[in-house]
């Protein structure tokens, strides 16, 4: 694992893969090199435009990539299930899904069901995708993986499991630090369900650190303030590691040889640096917050995992 790059992903030819939010950021370089590599990749994207353009990016850097552009908008479970049926029809089976899109620290909001919008799109989105996919990621079992990216900021505090929307109170840090959570107690209750179903699923999860993406400006840009978007663009240059070294905690969860279920990945450094295994709070492990976060969360999108069941 020290120094482990790019250049170490294992040959992905044959391979089906589904990123979320790969038209920028760590997502579209986890799909340029699963593209690289071998693999069928599909970018899921809110933004036609953006996805359209991507693929066209990826092609040019990678000639003769297998790549496809497929609309996905989390904060919409109408939008979540059509993307799961154009995918099993044109895919029956799916190796490989990085649940990596994501918002960060925005105004308080809601998704288009209703939900507020961080846990709506970071956790609730990616937990029906999964729940929708699961067919496809059982045909290709074993060997399949579901890669859930979270960040460092679950730290900021363990998740309400009374006020999942923060319909009482809301701090938008708290409620990415909560989302966040949400996407370790996610991973932790999946990879529990498959061992128990006899899945060789692994279900793991992981973090970039600090990189330069459009994450850190995203809530700035959206409340107009253009000195903190400025602000947050520049410390980012100075501080944070590249997009592509971003990515590899994600690439390594998604492909390395050993990974195991539940484990979690980032930055050696904590904020940069090569891929180890990270440190995570304590209340991500908690069994008891994972079956109640799992049976809330399958309410919440009608999404029930029959074949997962406890």
């Amino acid at each position: 694992m020290p120094g482990w790059n790019a250049e170490n992903i294992p040959d992905q030819s044959g391979r089906t893969a589904v990123v979320t939010g790969a038209n920028s950021g760590i997502g579209y370089v986890a799909a340029r090199e699963l593209a690289r590599r071998g693999a069928d990749v599909v970018l899921a994207c809110r933004s036609a435009a953006r996805g359209r353009a991507a693929v066209v990016r990826l092609r040019a850097e990678v000639p003769g990539a297998e790549v496809e552009f497929v609309p996905l908008d989390l904060a919409d479970l109408d939008s979540v299930r059509e993307f799961a049926k154009a995918c099993g029809q044109r895919r029956p089976s799916l190796d490989l899904l990085v649940n990596n899109a994501g918002v960060m620290a925005l105004p308080f909001g809601r998704t288009a069901d209703g939900f507020e919008t961080q846990f709506g799109v970071n956790h609730l989105g990616h937990f029906a995708l999964t729940g929708l996919l699961l067919p496809q990621l059982l045909a290709a079992d074993p060997g399949a993986r579901i890669v859930t990216v979270s960040s460092g900021f679950h730290a900021l505090g363990d998740i309400d499991l009374d006020d999942l929307n923060s319909e009482h109170r809301y701090r938008r840090w708290i409620a990415y630090g909560r989302s966040k959570t949400a996407n370790l107690l996610f991973t932790h209750e999946l990879a529990r369900r498959l061992e128990t179903a006899g899945s060789g699923i692994v279900a793991a999860a992981a973090h970039p650190g600090y990189a330069s993406t459009n994450l850190h400006v995203g809530a700035s840009r959206q409340e107009g303030h253009r000195p903190m978007s400025r602000l947050m663009g520049v410390g980012a240059a100075v501080l944070a590691q590249s997009a592509a070294s971003g990515a590899l905690p994600t690439l390594y969860a998604a492909t390395a040889p050993g990974v195991q279920p539940d484990a979690f990945y980032g930055p050696r450094l904590g904020w940069r640096g090569a891929p180890v295994r990270s440190w995570r709070a304590k209340w991500t492990l908690d069994d008891t917050s994972g079956e109640r976060l799992w049976a809330a969360s399958e309410k919440f999108t009608s999404v029930p995992y029959g074949s997962l069941a406890r």
